[in-house]
């Protein structure tokens, strides 16, 4: 049996890393023969990925790229974690895997499956999504040299030897190129990041260096959230550019909140002093807050004394703490990935940008579905369900349930009897969350729907009677749709100017059977009342007025009144002349 190769490429420092190793073929099931090795990938958030691979089958299938979960291989295409990042190809025995845009949750375990999705060639490729990080390397001199030296730091070793970029307040350090840099804490106010060279779209975060003529305080973030009831870690060191010897003491150091004209000990306030902590060992100042209060957010800052007449230093600007309460929001994003396979991803989201070490818990419909992660995959998408979240340690406070729309409720107002020419408003209602997008249909009498509005509320300010028909909404939002009941709108009217016909409408012989007739569009439908010259006719209520053997005692002038609740109208005049035998 022959070996096979497997290539790994991974887009890194300045191009591209080729991996190229010889392993003996694994035998797998159905045949298949494919080659893994248990190399491992470290690749840079932002940045792209390929994952090349040899195998063997004697069907000749096709094969896709998966990882593991819950046991089952999901081809990466239909994942909605990966939706328009990955690409592959197999040909000719070798696939090929692309990942652009690489995130931290991308770090797995990567296999060429089975199309069926029950079996996948192990050991498979492990993956591993790096950031960067600015790190303060604290060395013997750190304490009292003008001189700082910083780390660009990796989660995982990156391949090959990269080159760094450097900036100092955003700007570019041209002298920079490796993973360390020196600098000179003498001046104050200055913030560095770092980023891999070709890849300067994902730097790290700045870190602030503050410092006053070489007295330095540096805090690792200026920006933290915190939620309440939790315990917080504001990380800080502190430096002086000469050795203290007995002459020169570190009398006091201390925290304090940046809200009354002279700084207080934290240790000292009544709000704080059981529930801080913080040392100023080898020139570590970080401070630890439990049992966070919203009435926390304020922005604090770390100074120390020595015995000189000028002899206080404290780092500005300092950290800002926001402390939120854990009731979280839920962000819902749908998209299709293509005509096969939707998907919608649910977001735990806090006003507050919380620390990654936090974790999620996830319900549905009340029960825990799943744990750890910010972000959730509903699938399948059942209407009928509902989502909630929470931080882990904080199940107390979950988040507002999201589900899909209920079945819309229709009202009219008024409720009573429309009569043409009103105003009628019709209003759509649906209980959702996210809140329902509503849309308003008319269905004709020949069952076409016609798209009226996209309000909740429907106005009809001067009604017609072609405004008749069923009318009814549908409530939709990302995690479905629902369609209300039939409402039938009645429009009522006076009548409408009456029509005459007289039958015969030749000459009309005495003796002869006549008719009248009178008709009147009306809703609800008019009652008829005949006249002759002013005077009603007996009997002469009704459509038709009927002569059984006219005389010319009937010779005369003729009209009818259309008359309903809302209105009556006379028709026009017509002569009856009635010719002797």
């Amino acid at each position: 049996m022959r070996g096979a190769v497997m290539r790994l490429t991974a887009a890194a420092a300045g191009g591209v890393i080729v991996l190229l190793l010889t392993v003996p073929v694994v035998q797998g099931q159905n045949d298949w023969r494919v080659t893994y090795t248990s190399t491992q990938i470290c690749a840079l958030k932002g940045s792209t990925v390929d994952i090349q691979c040899t195998y063997r089958h004697r069907a000749g299938k096709t094969f896709w790229f998966s990882k593991e979960s819950n046991n089952v291989f999901v081809d990466l295409r239909t994942d909605p974690d990966y939706a328009g990042r990955v690409q592959y190809r197999c040909e000719n025995s070798l696939c090929t895997l692309r990942i652009t845009d690489l995130r931290e949750s991308d770090s797995a375990v990567y296999y060429i499956s089975q199309p069926d999705g029950t079996y996948a060639a192990s050991p498979g490729v492990t993956l591993t999504v790096a950031d960067l990080q600015v790190q303060v390397r604290k060395t013997d001199a750190f304490r009292t040299s003008l001189w700082a030296e910083l780390e660009c730091h990796s989660s995982c070793p990156l391949p090959g030897h990269p080159s760094y970029v450097w900036y100092e307040n955003g700007q570019k350090i041209h002298r920079q190129t490796s993973n360390t840099c020196s600098v000179n804490m003498y001046y104050a106010h200055r913030s560095y990041s770092c980023a891999v060279r070709g890849h300067e779209n994902s730097p790290s975060p700045s870190l602030s260096m503050q410092g006053e003529n070489g007295w330095g305080v540096t805090y690792s973030s200026s920006q933290i959230c915190g939620l309440t009831g939790s315990t917080v870690d504001i990380h800080c060191t502190y430096r002086y550019p000469f050795r203290i010897s007995s002459k020169y003491t570190v009398q006091n150091a201390f925290w304090f909140r940046e809200r009354n004209p002279e700084p207080e000990d934290l240790k000292t306030v009544s709000d704080y002093k059981y529930r801080v902590q913080y040392s100023s060992n080898n020139n570590d100042c970080t401070l630890t807050i439990r049992d966070l209060r919203e009435s926390d957010s304020a922005e604090f800052k770390f100074r120390f004394i020595i015995n000189l007449l000028t002899g206080k230093y404290t780092g500005s600007p300092g950290v800002t703490l926001s402390v939120t309460d854990p009731q979280l929001l839920i962000h819902v994003r749908r998209s299709t990935v293509n005509e096969y396979s939707t998907w919608t991803e649910l977001t735990c989201h806090n006003n507050c940008p919380l620390p990654d070490r936090y974790s999620y818990i996830w319900y549905k419909n009340g029960q825990k579905v799943q744990d750890k992660k910010v972000y959730f995959h509903p699938h399948p998408l059942n209407p009928a369900d509902n989502y909630s979240c929470a931080v882990q340690g904080h199940e107390m406070f979950p988040s507002p349930t999201v589900y899909a729309p209920r079945r819309p409720s229709v009202s009219v107002s008024p409720s009573a009897e429309i009569v043409e020419g009103s105003s009628v408003n019709l209003t759509c209602s649906s209980d959702a969350n996210p809140a329902a997008s509503i849309t308003w249909y008319k269905r004709n009498r020949n069952q076409a729907h016609q798209h009226l509005s996209e309000q909740p509320q429907l106005v009809l300010s001067s009604i017609q009677f072609s405004d008749s028909g069923g009318y009814y909404c549908t409530a939709e939002n990302k995690l479905g749709s629902r369609t209300s009941e039939n409402l039938l709108i009645d429009v009522r009217y006076a009548p409408k100017l009456p029509s005459v016909s007289v039958s015969p409408s030749a000459e009309i012989v005495e003796g002869s059977s006549v008719t009248l007739t009178c008709s009147s569009d009306a809703n609800p439908a008019a009652n008829i009342t005949w006249y002759k010259e002013n005077q009603t006719l007996p009997q002469g209520h009704g459509g038709s007025y009927h002569f059984t053997s006219i005389s010319s005692e009937d010779r005369g002038i003729y009209y009818c009144k259309s008359e309903n609740q809302h209105g009556s109208i006379n028709s026009s005049s017509v002569f009856i002349d009635v010719v002797c035998k």
